[in-house]
């Protein structure tokens, strides 16, 4: 059954474990691809704190770049995508075309046969950033967010722990 759902919100707002709880709503085993990168401790202690609160019930694939290929790659089983805010983040700094790589997530997402819900942070709610480099990131989320939710089934704001559906 295809299926796909954005998540977005601030931070600490509950997307993940709203977007979990919404994956493993579509059957178990899961998959969880992973963007994020443990390039200091405190981004590994992140991880190990995410990798703690998921169960058996998750396998997890580490793609920080090529998201779209971890995507396709599927075993029929419903993906969790956490998050795309890393995943730009990365893209922009290994200096690759964030709006081409966009073009082909949103491509895989609507090709895909089995459920997928992506996680994403809502960055432009707040003061317009200081530097250029934030402010092109900041731009860059909006976009890209834009563009998933367009292919998206659903779209649901994390507040507070809560969800609210958007689309």
């Amino acid at each position: 059954m295809r299926h796909t759902i954005l998540v977005t919100g601030g931070v600490r707002s509950g997307k993940s474990a709203i977007a979990e709880e919404r994956t493993l709503g579509f059957g178990a085993p899961a998959t969880y691809i992973a963007t994020a990168q443990a390039l200091d401790d405190e981004m590994a202690e992140r991880i190990a704190r995410h990798q703690a609160r998921r169960g058996p019930e998750w396998r997890t694939v580490s793609e920080p770049l090529d998201l779209p290929a971890a995507i396709a790659a599927s075993d029929g089983t419903p993906r969790l995508v956490d998050c795309l805010t890393l995943w730009l983040t990365n893209l922009m700094l290994a200096e690759r075309d964030w709006r081409a790589e966009t073009e082909r997530l949103t491509a895989t997402l609507a090709r895909q046969s089995a459920p997928v819900v992506l996680v994403s942070n809502e960055v432009g709610l707040g003061i317009v950033p200081d530097n250029a480099l934030a402010r092109r990131f900041r731009d860059a989320a909006g976009l890209m967010n834009q563009d998933v939710a367009k292919v998206a089934d659903e779209v649901i704001l994390a507040v507070a722990g809560l969800p609210l559906k958007v689309k």
